[in-house]
């Protein structure tokens, strides 16, 4: 039972009459799911994951060393868990409540490493893993998103293969992927932007393979 007022001390009508409706509130908010944290609340939004590439045309070449796959950098919006939507040219905006599963560079990270596990990469991990690497695989994630402006959803990424041992960039290359999308919102988005990232991911692995 819910108990206030002063100790030893008589109120007058108006001090009852105070106290009273700060009880009542206190007892409505606690009922409120649990308290006032339920009405402060939001639903989770549809959280959406990314495809590793699967198949290649090409033959997958064996690799000479062990390749560490970094976390990509990114900037503003994309270093984060929203999927963004552009609906007018120098415009982005989030797509209704939907987001990714983790944040995007920390996702493409690991769908990367899954990529080159499907080639059969031997010797791939991440810097985390604490393994002896020959080169390091740095991305840098420029465009991630489906564009109103033309209809399509859009991957850019920028790689550098990096000698681990002298330090220096062996190779560099921009790699990009444009499919068309059939709707700007929800599932439909969502899939054509995990097509171009299998396109750019499998183009990748190609490409590091010819290398490492």
């Amino acid at each position: 039972m819910l108990r206030v007022g002063y100790p030893g001390r008589r109120l007058g009508r108006h001090s009852r009459l105070n106290w009273v409706a700060v009880a009542t509130l206190a007892l409505a908010l606690t009922g409120c799911s649990g308290g006032l944290g339920g009405l402060v609340t939001k639903s989770p939004g549809t959280a959406y994951d990314l495809s590793p590439a699967k198949s290649f045309a090409r033959p997958v070449g064996r690799g000479r060393g062990q390749l560490v796959v970094a976390e990509p950098t990114a900037l503003g919006p994309l270093d984060g868990d929203r999927i963004l939507v552009r609906p007018a040219p120098g415009q982005l905006a989030q797509i209704g409540d939907g987001q990714w599963e983790e944040r995007l560079p920390r996702l493409v990270q690991a769908r990367l490493v899954q990529s080159f596990e499907n080639a059969k990469r031997l010797g791939v991990g991440r810097p985390s893993d604490k393994i002896t690497t020959d080169f390091a695989l740095l991305t840098d994630l420029r465009v991630f998103e489906v564009s109103a402006v033309d209809g399509t959803a859009q991957v850019e990424i920028a790689a550098k293969i990096v000698n681990e041992r002298s330090g220096r960039i062996v190779a560099a290359r921009v790699l990009r992927a444009a499919v068309p999308a059939s709707a700007m919102q929800g599932p439909e988005a969502v899939a054509a932007i995990n097509a171009a990232f299998e396109q750019v991911a499998t183009e990748l692995v190609l490409w590091v393979s010819r290398i490492v």
